[in-house]
């Protein structure tokens, strides 16, 4: 019993930090495009940070249950843009970016914990802060690299499409097509956890253990 009480209350613990870096990573692709030139985010309402607008539940319950998640997708338009590779390449990197930044945020008051935690004293609402606060700066790393992997329709596959010109060659769209179906293969193979424990790992180290 206190097992699964203990599994729940970890959950409840990570929502914050779900909500939070799902909402502000597609927040970051919306504002993004509209700063380019595309009035399509703000015209679909992505253009905010109420996480409303911007979580997909399934995205938001398999984040919860099995560790890596997505939000909404942010629909562009880039014919908007007036340098079309490079706007779509810097509209794709933000969500990560965004990932990126609130972990090193959040890594600052961790630490301060960490260091002062005799200080500070152990009780329940100092230990339970300090979870919300460490699971908030692992969720971000995770949905960063987890959309870093370049398979599509992951932003991971967008970059490489723009620094690499794919999206010229015949095989790019097909597989652009069949990319859920790709992605699923490598989340059932555990493909995406090899990828993903050991970055994340190493960045936690380095912004909070270290």
């Amino acid at each position: 019993m206190n097992v699964t009480l203990d599994a729940i209350m970890d959950k409840l613990l990570m929502l914050p930090g779900i909500i939070l870096g799902l909402s502000m990573h597609e927040f970051a692709h919306a504002w993004m495009s509209d700063k380019l030139g595309d009035p399509t985010p703000k015209r679909q309402g992505r253009l905010t940070v109420n996480p409303f607008a911007h979580i997909d539940w399934l995205g938001f319950v398999a984040l919860l249950l099995v560790g890596f998640g997505w939000g909404k997708p942010v629909m562009i338009d880039p014919s908007y843009y007036k340098h079309r590779r490079r706007d779509e390449f810097l509209v794709g990197i933000a969500g990560v970016t965004m990932n990126l930044i609130l972990a090193v945020i959040i890594a600052i008051p961790v630490r301060f914990i960490r260091a002062n935690y005799t200080t500070v004293g152990p009780n329940a609402l100092m230990e339970n802060a300090f979870l919300i606060l460490i699971y908030a700066v692992m969720i971000n790393l995770v949905l960063m690299i987890f959309n870093l992997i370049p398979c599509p329709p992951l932003d991971g596959f967008g970059l490489i499409t723009q620094i690499f010109k794919l999206d010229r060659y015949d095989w790019w769209y097909p597989l652009y097509q069949r990319g859920t179906w790709i992605l699923l293969l490598l989340i059932l193979t555990n493909m995406t956890g090899r990828i993903i424990s050991p970055a994340v790992s190493a960045l936690m180290n380095l912004l909070v253990y270290s």
